[in-house]
């Protein structure tokens, strides 16, 4: 169809299990190759090369000066998803749907090892098509509830925080057989520390792939210096096993035939298969490579990259705090507005609201720690003016990152920076320490009893019937891109 109408039509499909869907849209008029400036904006919406953001602005209004099409069908509803990525879920909802993945817009990633609930928006969907596949999206994990019209789409990075439910069950000391205070007191006090002074705001391991045997900063690091055929390579690096997704990537670096590896890929991998269709239409090459990276959506894209400007803030934070301590010093940056918002991964430069502490604030104790910041590294931000300047520069230089624009034209790729808080506190925290009934030996069964709150002496070396075990219930809130396995790993003060 691309071959005989290509001028006239866009034309797109999707797999799944065995099932074809092919979505066709007519272009305007068969427009031309050579387009001007602003056709060429508008068709960055449509492929989501840009920050899903531009839509609100560049979907106003059509050229007759009536309401654009493309906001006239806009369809809020709420995720519930278990066990799924986000781009994984939005690509099974596109394919029953008949859409293309960039017509839905969202806030943030979502963790794919939990429950977790977040709003979106799709275009072009009545609310009647949603309800007719629900069915469906239930059998992959899915449910869509609170469906209703609104008038503009969602953008990545604009949320005010989100809210954890956690249970940790099968509690112990760490130091089993010592003598120890009452397992409640210990919880108790650590709880109460990090709600009254707060944890390191470091990025979770989720933001670099847990589990990965090429974690996705290596890939972002590939990315910013341009070596496409390097970061294709480390993407596609196997986990050890002989699970499918692993036998698909291994084929691939072994023969680099891209149409055995995409036949070999299951369809839950959507961007791996993304990745391989345009590798066997472009070929292996560094163009190929390009071709397969933009294939993807430019929220998936800028991920890699930003996790590698991640890695290098949690390693700032680290050195910061062991370095120069836990005091504000003379260089530090800090707000200058209480109510100044960090606008993280959305473009927008907050130069204007950082200030730099003097010497004489640093001697009048003008701020506290909670209110420095730490630059993720990107062509708008301005680093601090101490030792952590230079720390900075030595770090990106050991990574040959030396004078970097932090853009990446072939890819339409662009990093600003941000500034983000070297301190995180949860709010609205509560906790419950409860008895579990263990069930065959194992650490699950229903939570039953009363909050520690009211009960904090349990007594754990009293020969208690081992059936019985204890899980934490913690609810709290944390501030947009922190992270509460971070919260929960100062509370536990291990490694999850």
């Amino acid at each position: 169809m691309n071959r005989r109408f290509g001028k006239l039509v866009e034309t797109k499909s999707f797999s799944d299990q065995g099932r074809t869907a092919i979505s066709v849209r007519l272009r305007e008029q068969g427009r031309p190759k050579k387009r001007s400036a602003d056709e060429r904006r508008e068709e960055d919406v449509y492929t989501g090369s840009k920050d899903v953001g531009e839509v609100t602005t560049l979907c106003s209004k059509s050229s007759n000066g009536g309401v654009n099409p493309c906001l006239s069908h806009l369809l809020a509803f709420t995720l519930c998803k278990e066990n799924l990525e986000t781009l994984e879920a939005i690509s099974y909802m596109a394919a029953e749907l008949g859409v293309l993945p960039s017509d839905f817009t969202y806030a943030g990633i979502k963790d794919k090892r939990a429950i977790t609930y977040q709003s979106m928006v799709v275009k072009k969907v009545s609310p009647q098509r949603l309800e007719e596949k629900s069915a469906e999206f239930e059998k992959r994990g899915m449910r869509l509830s609170q469906i209703h019209s609104v008038s503009e789409p969602l953008r990545l990075g604009r949320l005010q925080g989100n809210h954890f439910d956690l249970v940790v069950r099968d509690l112990r000391p760490h130091r089993v057989g010592e003598a120890h205070p009452p397992l409640a007191a210990l919880i108790k006090e650590a709880v109460e520390n990090v709600e009254s002074r707060g944890f390191v705001n470091y990025y979770g391991p989720q933001r670099f792939g847990s589990g990965q045997s090429v974690q996705s900063d290596r890939v972002g690091l590939a990315l910013l210096k341009e070596d496409f055929v390097g970061a294709v390579h480390l993407f596609f690096t196997p986990e050890e096993g002989h699970d499918p997704p692993s036998l698909a990537k291994r084929h691939f670096l072994q023969t680099e035939n891209a149409k055995e590896s995409l036949a070999m890929m299951p369809f839950s991998k959507p961007r791996e298969r993304l990745m391989l269709r345009a590798l066997n239409r472009y070929g292996t090459g560094a163009e190929g490579c390009a071709q397969a990276w933009l294939s993807l959506p430019h929220s998936t894209r800028v991920f890699y990259p930003h996790a590698y400007c991640s890695r290098v803030w949690n390693e700032a934070a680290a050195h910061r705090l062991i370095t120069l301590g836990h005091s504000v010093r003379s260089g530090d940056l800090v707000w200058r507005q209480e109510e100044s918002q960090i606008l993280e991964d959305t473009g927008e430069s907050s130069t204007p609201q950082i200030h730099v502490v003097t010497d004489q604030e640093e001697q009048d104790g003008a701020y506290n720690l909670e209110q420095v910041l730490l630059p993720m590294p990107g062509n708008t931000v301005k680093y601090p003016e101490n030792a952590m300047g230079p720390w900075f520069q030595e770090r990106l230089s050991r990574d040959g990152l030396e004078g970097s624009r932090f853009r990446v034209s072939g890819l339409k790729l662009n990093l600003p920076g941000c500034y983000r808080p070297l301190l995180a506190s949860p709010r609205n925290l509560r906790y419950q320490l409860q008895r579990t009934a263990c069930r065959d030996g194992g650490g699950g069964g229903e939570v039953t009893g009363e909050s520690s709150r009211r009960h904090s002496q349990i007594n754990e070396s009293s020969g208690e019937d081992k059936q019985d075990a204890l899980a934490l219930m913690l609810n709290f809130d944390l501030d947009s891109s922190c992270y509460a396995t971070i919260c929960l790993r100062e509370i536990m003060k291990c490694e999850l």
